[in-house]
C-alpha cells in the first residue's frame, strides 16, 4: 500500500495516507483514523532518527538480477491475514508449479504485528494471527525452498496503525535479520518532516537508515521502497525514484492496484492507470534496478481472461517484479496458466535486464517494444479501450534489423507466423497481443495474417461494415473463405463469403451489415467475429479470427434508474431490511449510516439546501441500491440554468469529466470532483460540504464515532440560454452522486 496526503502539526509535517491512491479506499480510510495517534508519537516521547547520513555510504547490492517474483497478501486480503493463510497459499505456490517458474518470495504486508512494540522496543507478532511467530513462518518458507518477505514503514506507524520504523531502524533491522528475513517492503505512511527540511530529504534519510541498517545485519535482504509513491504528481518525483535506486533494489512509484474488493471496472481502470504511470520510466530503471507499478491480480473476481493476459503482458514488457496477490488456493487454471506462462515469463526475466518503451502510441491503443538478449524483441500489441480494433506495427519500429522475414510467435496462442515486415493482430478490448519476433526465417510456417473491421454506416444497433483479410507474409493465400457471426438476437446480411485469392502483401475484402435488438439504458458493446480460413502454399491450411464491437449509448431515464450501489445502511437492522454488511460504498464494505445522516438532517427524499442550491436526497430505505458510483452513464434530464449541482462524495481523490449535451446537439463539458468522504477539509476541487454525518458503518458493525462523514456539493458550468437533454457523468467509480439540480 502507498498513497500521498500532508497534514500539518506544529513545525513539522507528518506525511500520511489517506488515499490508497484512486481505487482502495478503506484502507485508506483506516490509515486516517490512526494519523492522529501516528502524529502523537512521532512528537511525544518516541524517539527520532539519528543524525547519520542520509543514505548508505554506498549502493544497496544488486540483490535480485533479475525483476523479482512471488505473492503478497496485501490485495487481495487486506489486513484479514494470518499464518495459515500466509503458509497456505505459499504451499500453493510450490504445488501449482509456479515456485518452480520463479515466484519464490512470499511477502506477508501490513497488520501482521500487535498495536505496540514490546519492553524492550522490539515488533511483536499478533498471537492471534500469527501464534508461532514470525521466526516460524520464515522457517516453514525456508523449507519450502521459499523465500520470506515481510512488511514494515518507514513512519511513526503502518498505513494500517501498526508500529513503523521511525526510531527503530536499525532494531528492526536486526530483528529481520535474525529472522532470516530475505525481502523488506518498506512502505512511507506517516513519515514526520523535520522543521527546515523538505519531505524528499526526510524521505531520503529514513529510508537510507534503513538501507545502511540492512547492509549493517550481513544478510542479505532485497530492499522494496516506497517513497516515490508518496510523491507522484510532485516535482520531486523523479529525483526520489533516482536516490531509491542507490538505496534498494526496487521501488514503488506510483498508485496501489485495486483491492479484490473493487468493481470490475474498478480493477480494469486501476491496471490501466497504473501501467499508464509505469511506462515512461524506462530511463530510470536499469538492470538490477526495477520500477514496480505493483500487484497481478490475476486469480481475482470480475477481471476477464484477456484482461488478466494484458497485465501480466504489459508488466513483463516493462521488466516489472510479478507479484501476485490472490487466492492461490482456488485459483483457477485459467489464472495459474496466466501467471505460469512460460514464454512470458521469460520476458519478464530476461538477461538483458530491460524495460520495454512505447514505439507506437494512438487513441485507446500502445505499441511496445522491448529488447532481449538473443537480439529478439517482445512486442506487445495493447488495446486499452473498450472496442476490438486492429493494430499495427513494423518490425523497424520496434527496432529489429534490417530484412525481409521474421517470425512472430505469439506467447499466449504458441502460434508462429513469418511476416516480411509489418505485425499486425485484431485485439479485443482490453487484450494484449504479445509477440516475441526472431530476425529470420524457417520452412512450411504460416504467412503473419490480420483480419479488420472497419465501419462505413448506420447508427444504433445497425451498423455497416468492410471485413478486410490482409496477408502480411512472404506466401500468398488461396481459397480464402469468411465465416462471420454475431451473438444470439442480432442478424448479418451474410455469414459466408469468399475472398478468393490473397496475394502476398494484399488483402481481400466484405462488406457486412448487422442488426440487433434495442439497446437497453446504458453502454452495451456487443461483438461481432470473422474467422477467415485458407491455404498458404506448403505450409498447408491457415486460419485468423477478428473482431468488431457496435457500441451503443442510450441513457438512462433518470439518475434513479441508474443507480447501482449500496451506499447506506442501517446500524443493526435484519439482513432482510438491509443489514450493514451489505453496504459497499468505498469498495472496503464500508457504509453511511443511515442513523448518523438522520441525526445531520438527512433521510430518504428530504430536501438538502446549502448556498441555495437544493437537491432531494434519494427516496431509497437504507440498504438497497440508492446512490451510484460514476462509469460514464448518459442520463436524462431536462433544465436549464448557470450550473449543474451534484450532491455526492468519493472513495479517493479523484476528478472526471461530465458532458452535457443540449437539446440543440451542442455541448459542453466540466470537471467534477469530491472531497473524500472522510477526514478532508471539504473544499477540495472547489466542493463544499453540505451535511456531516457523525460514524459509519463497517462489515463488522457502527465505527469510526466522531469522525465526521460528509455529502458534498459541486457544480459544472452551464451554456446560458441551452436546455439539457442529456448528462453524461464521469468514469470514476470512486466517485459517488445522490442527486442532480440545476441552479
Amino acid at each position: 500500500m502507498s498513497g500521498r496526503a500532508h497534514r500539518e502539526h506544529r513545525t513539522a509535517t507528518v506525511r500520511t495516507s489517506p488515499n490508497p491512491t484512486r481505487h482502495g479506499p478503506s484502507r485508506a480510510l483506516r490509515a486516517l483514523s490512526v494519523a492522529g495517534a501516528a502524529t502523537a508519537l512521532a512528537f511525544g516521547g518516541l524517539a527520532g532518527p539519528s543524525a547519520a547520513p542520509a543514505a548508505a555510504a554506498t549502493p544497496y547490492p544488486n540483490l535480485t538480477p533479475t525483476p523479482p517474483m512471488g505473492w503478497n497478501n496485501w490485495s487481495y486480503y487486506g489486513c484479514d491475514i494470518s499464518e495459515e493463510t500466509v503458509l497456505a497459499n505459499a504451499r500453493a505456490l510450490v504445488s501449482s508449479g509456479l515456485a518452480a517458474k520463479g515466484y519464490d518470495t512470499v511477502t506477508t504486508d501490513d497488520c501482521w504485528m500487535t498495536h505496540t512494540r514490546a519492553a524492550d522496543g522490539n515488533l511483536v507478532p499478533d498471537p492471534t494471527r500469527f501464534p508461532h511467530g514470525m521466526a516460524y513462518v520464515g522457517e516453514q518458507l525456508h523449507a519450502m525452498g521459499l523465500k520470506f518477505g515481510i512488511y514494515e514503514d518507514a513512519g511513526t506507524s503502518t498505513c494500517g496503525g501498526y508500529p513503523g520504523s521511525y526510531g527503530h531502524i536499525k532494531q528492526d533491522a536486526d530483528l529481520f535479520a535474525k529472522w532470516k528475513v530475505d525481502y523488506l517492503k518498506l512502505d512511507g505512511c506517516n513519515v514526520p518532516v523535520p522543521a527546515g527540511q523538505s519531505a524528499d530529504d526526510a524521505y531520503h534519510k529514513l529510508y537510507g537508515d534503513m538501507s545502511q541498517a540492512l547492509l549493517d545485519t550481513g544478510r542479505p535482504i532485497v530492499y522494496s521502497v516506497s517513497a516515490p509513491a508518496y510523491f507522484e504528481g510532485e516535482k520531486d518525483w523523479h529525483h526520489v525514484i533516482s536516490w531509491s535506486a542507490e538505496v534498494g533494489n526496487l521501488w514503488r512509484e506510483g498508485a496501489d492496484v485495486a483491492m479484490e474488493s473493487s468493481s470490475a471496472r474498478g480493477k480494469w481502470s486501476s491496471i490501466k492507470y497504473n501501467y499508464t504511470y509505469n511506462v515512461p520510466l524506462a530511463d530510470l530503471q536499469s538492470p538490477g534496478r526495477w520500477n514496480d507499478p505493483d500487484f497481478l491480480l490475476a486469480g481475482q473476481s470480475r477481471l476477464t481472461g484477456d484482461e488478466i493476459r494484458s497485465q501480466m503482458s504489459l508488466w513483463s514488457v516493462m521488466a516489472a517484479p510479478l507479484i501476485s496477490s490472490t487466492d492461490l488456493t482456488k485459483a483457477s487454471p485459467d489464472a495459474l496458466s496466466v501467471l505460469g506462462n512460460k514464454d512470458v515469463i521469460a520476458v519478464d526475466q530476461d538477461a538483458k535486464g530491460l524495460q520495454g518503451r512505447i514505439v507506437r502510441h494512438g487513441d485507446g491503443y500502445d505499441v511496445l517494444s522491448k529488447p532481449l538478449a538473443n537480439g529478439d524483441r517482445a512486442v506487445a500489441l495493447f488495446n486499452s479501450s473498450d472496442e476490438a480494433r486492429t493494430i499495427t506495427t513494423t518490425a523497424a519500429e520496434a527496432g529489429l534489423p534490417d530484412g525481409n522475414s521474421y517470425l512472430l510467435k505469439d506467447l499466449w496462442s504458441k502460434e508462429t507466423t513469418r511476416t516480411t515486415g509489418t505485425i499486425a493482430a485484431d485485439v479485443p478490448a482490453h487484450a494484449t497481443v504479445l509477440y516475441r519476433v526472431h530476425a529470420g526465417s524457417a520452412p512450411r510456417v504460416q504467412p503473419a495474417t490480420a483480419i479488420t473491421w472497419t465501419r462505413t454506416g448506420g447508427e444504433g444497433t445497425t451498423s455497416t461494415w468492410k471485413v478486410a483479410l490482409a496477408d502480411h507474409g512472404p506466401t500468398g493465400l488461396t481459397g480464402a473463405r469468411l465465416k462471420l457471426g454475431a451473438p444470439d438476437g442480432w442478424n448479418l446480411s451474410d455469414s459466408d463469403v469468399s475472398l478468393g485469392n490473397v496475394r502476398p502483401g494484399g488483402s481481400a475484402t466484405a462488406t457486412v451489415t448487422a442488426k440487433g435488438p434495442d439497446a437497453k439504458p446504458g453502454t452495451t458493446v456487443t461483438p461481432l467475429t470473422a474467422t477467415a480460413r485458407y491455404r498458404a502454399g506448403g505450409a498447408g491450411e491457415g486460419s485468423v479470427t477478428g473482431q468488431a464491437s457496435v457500441v451503443t449509448e442510450v441513457p438512462y431515464p433518470s439518475l434513479e434508474a441508474a443507480f447501482n450501489n449500496v451506499g447506506v445502511t442501517n446500524d443493526a437492522a435484519p439482513p432482510a431490511e438491509g443489514n450493514y454488511t451489505t453496504g459497499n460504498f468505498d469498495g472496503g464494505g464500508d457504509s453511511y449510516s443511515a442513523q448518523a445522516l438522520a441525526a445531520a438532517g438527512v433521510t430518504p427524499g428530504a430536501e438538502l439546501a446549502k448556498d441555495g442550491v437544493t437537491w432531494t436526497f434519494p427516496a431509497a430505505k437504507p440498504g438497497t441500491p440508492d446512490n451510484v458510483a460514476l462509469a460514464g452513464q448518459s442520463i436524462t434530464l431536462t433544465g436549464s440554468g448557470s450550473k449543474l449541482w451534484f450532491l455526492g462524495a468519493e472513495a479517493g481523490f479523484v476528478s472526471g469529466q461530465v458532458k452535457v449535451t443540449y437539446t440543440d446537439g451542442t455541448t459542453s463539458t466540466g470537471s467534477l470532483g469530491f472531497p473524500n468522504w472522510c477526514c478532508t477539509a471539504g473544499t477540495e476541487y472547489g466542493a463544499t460540504t453540505v451535511a456531516t454525518s457523525g460514524h459509519r458503518n463497517t462489515p463488522n458493525g457502527p465505527a469510526n464515532f466522531g469522525i465526521g462523514y460528509k455529502l458534498f456539493g459541486n457544480s459544472v458550468p452551464l451554456t446560458a440560454g441551452k436546455t439539457i437533454r442529456t448528462v453524461t457523468l464521469p468514469d470514476a467509480d470512486a466517485i459517488h452522486v445522490f442527486a442532480v439540480t440545476v441552479q
